[in-house]
């Protein structure tokens, strides 16, 4: 079992990386604190696969649960009126500030419940397990959470950090294939803004599951590190996210997937960078290791469509978008790109 220490303002925290390593590592979360209980928040379809796991691990530690909410699967449910539940059923089992809640599932579960821990009692632990490849690389590290409203993707939110991050690759055992190759999108932005090296690796296919999501992990850990709030360098993990966004809206959070819509929004970011005179030209390689993992490179919506989205991103300012853009494979470089001359350059895709 490996692990990465986490240091943020108000501490520190341990993401535990392995192969069946579950009821070690919960073992030794819950031995480092006194809680007084323990409440599972997960989706339908993890928990009829690992409900029972997690219990199991649970009990090996001498702890059992004091309640749980299951919600059903999909972005669909990751809105105010799901957490709005969850305050229910933190109500009905008792919770108090010293209580924790593990968020079992992908990052609409770990979004979801690590906002509803956040601002229920103004604050209870949670405890993320991500169970998706690209849970395991990117959401559940960091402390983002939040929720989507009719208007945009992750709009309410706050900043809340884990009490610790259990990544057990036993659980992507029984991912579907296409949310393996979903998560790829994040690993290969991953490449794309830190780590030239991860980005040859996965394009040749040459690196193994457990080297990568170690790699992805740490890349993640010393960004949040360095910049907890996003006040600045933190915003490079955002490569592709800005018009990746606009896609997995258009679609309705059902066309596209998260990672399948930034790869798209990464292809727009090189061809945007290539146009403002950064980047070598890293748009061809970008779409031929896409291709490789079986992620989309093309979709069919209109560039005034999707620049309706850009325009109420959480990033614009009056006049501007901030893009993350390639100074060469392996660095990004924040830029704000002005929205009307953005107009232009989207009408040439």
């Amino acid at each position: 079992m490996k692990q990465i220490k986490v240091a943020h303002s108000g501490g520190s925290y341990n993401i535990y990386s392995g192969e069946d390593i579950l009821s070690e590592a919960l073992c030794e979360v819950l031995a480092g604190a006194a809680y007084d209980r323990v409440f599972l928040v997960s989706d339908s379809n993890v928990y009829s696969l690992w409900g029972e796991h997690i219990k199991t691990g649970l009990s090996k530690c001498g702890a059992e649960l004091a309640g749980e909410h299951i919600f059903p699967a999909g972005e669909l449910s990751k809105r105010l009126e799901t957490v709005s539940d969850m305050y229910t059923s933190f109500a009905s089992a008792s919770l108090t500030r010293k209580s924790l809640v593990i968020a079992l599932g992908g990052g609409v579960c770990g979004d979801m419940a690590g906002f509803a821990a956040a601002t229920y009692l103004r604050g209870v632990a949670v405890l993320q397990i991500p169970t998706t490849l690209l849970s395991q690389i990117d959401s559940s590290i960091g402390g983002k959470t939040g929720v989507d409203l009719s208007i945009g993707k992750n709009l309410v939110g706050a900043f809340h950090q884990p009490a610790a991050v259990i990544a057990d690759s036993r659980f992507l055992d029984t991912l579907p294939k296409r949310y393996m190759d979903d998560g790829m999108g994040e690993a290969i932005k991953y490449g794309c803004i830190a780590d030239e090296e991860l980005f040859i690796g996965i394009e040749n296919k040459t690196i193994s599951r457990s080297e990568l999501i170690y790699r992805c992990m740490k890349i993640k850990a010393s960004v949040v590190e360095e910049d907890e709030f996003e006040q600045g360098i933190r915003a490079i993990l955002n490569y592709g996210h800005t018009v990746g966004h606009a896609v997995e809206k258009l679609g309705g959070f059902e066309r596209f997937s998260h990672g399948e819509s930034v790869g798209i929004g990464m292809l727009y970011a090189a061809r945007i960078g290539a146009t403002l005179g950064y980047d070598g030209g890293y748009e061809s390689r970008i779409r031929d290791v896409l291709e490789k993992w079986s992620l989309p490179t093309v979709m069919d919506y209109p560039a005034e469509e999707l620049m309706k989205i850009v325009r109420s991103d959480k990033k614009r300012t009056a006049d501007s978008v901030k893009f993350i853009l390639l100074e060469k494979l392996g660095k990004a470089v924040i830029r704000n790109v002005s929205l009307s001359g953005l107009d232009e350059i989207m009408k040439i895709f």
